[in-house]
């Protein structure tokens, strides 16, 4: 009886285990996410800037 209670806790910890992963696997793919958005927010300025700097 005991050792099925020691299993039932290792598995829950294993399960949390996953969860902390699929955590950090999704801050990951937000963090890279905001980092293509300042990417193009830059790309977006720079041909800002040539417009101006050809038009002007």
């Amino acid at each position: 009886k005991r050792e099925r209670e020691r299993e039932r806790e290792r598995e829950r910890e294993r399960e949390r285990e996953r969860e902390r992963k699929r955590e950090r696997e999704r801050e990951r793919e937000r963090e890279r996410e905001r980092e293509r958005e300042r990417e193009r927010e830059r790309e977006r300025e720079f041909v800002l800037f040539l417009f101006a700097f050809y038009c002007c």
